[in-house]
């Protein structure tokens, strides 16, 4: 990776915007800045240079998502699996082909939004499910590794419980800390940052505490029922990303 202004530039915008969606939502949305990132430096390079600085982005965004924003039944039933999924997450994304895991991903979440948006658009409250939790902990903690796209499955999951915004966010927030803690030595036994990617990952720490407390003073102005609506949004270009880079990493 070369070492320029643009670079530079780039990179710290797309760590500043996955910061503002940490604040904003509690996590889980960490794809929404790496096409940015892509415009300078291969994806799995990219990877590679945000496997530390997730884990500085959580410590900062506990400041905000304390202990009681945590719906810690779910937690517990949702940790174990996604631990297990980054396990087999590092299997996968070393024998297996990350384009068909991108494009089933992709199709899973937008099936699941277009299944929203034909449904009462009104949030209501439904029964946890163990069976559920344990599922999109694994296919959380698979995504997350492969593709650092895990929001999408944990999303399935809570949004449907029609948790208040602070709970969901809360929630997302430590599953996602304990996740990019997890997946940090994994990751950087992939890749190994050298040289260059170490001097844009110590200038891209600077837009921490900026992205992530803008982003919780938007999530503090906006009401619950735009916060949902902003979720699956957020969800709708995750999932067109992991299908473009699916099918567009087969015609290439």
């Amino acid at each position: 990776m070369d070492l320029t202004v643009s670079t530079i530039l780039i990179a710290f915008a797309g760590v500043f915007l996955i910061c503002f969606m940490k604040g904003a939502f509690g996590g889980g949305f960490s794809i929404v800045g790496i096409p940015l990132l892509s415009f300078v430096m291969d994806p799995v390079t990219a990877g590679g240079l945000l496997a530390p600085l997730f884990i500085a982005m959580d410590l900062f965004a506990l400041r905000y998502w304390k202990p009681s924003t945590w719906s810690k039944p779910d937690l517990v039933l949702l940790l174990p699996g996604l631990v297990v999924g980054i396990g087999l997450g590092y299997v996968l994304f070393r024998v297996l082909d990350h384009r068909a895991v991108a494009i089933v991903m992709a199709v899973v979440t937008l099936i699941f939004v277009g299944l929203w948006f034909f449904s009462d658009p009104k949030v209501t409250i439904r029964p946890r499910s163990t069976p559920k939790a344990m599922a999109a902990g694994l296919a959380s903690g698979v995504t997350t590794m492969v593709a650092h796209s895990g929001g999408p499955p944990l999303a399935m999951y809570l949004l449907p419980l029609g948790f208040s915004k602070e709970v969901y966010a809360g929630t997302t927030s430590l599953f996602f800390t304990v996740g990019n803690a997890t997946k940090a030595v994994p990751w950087l036994l992939l890749v190994r940052p050298a040289g260059n990617v170490w001097i844009v990952m110590a200038i891209c720490l600077l837009a921490i505490p900026s992205g992530v407390w803008l982003g919780w003073r938007l999530h503090g102005r906006l009401d619950q029922q735009k916060i949902y609506r902003a979720c699956y949004g957020l969800l709708v270009v995750t999932a067109l990303k992991l299908l473009w880079d699916g099918v567009s990493g087969y015609l290439a």
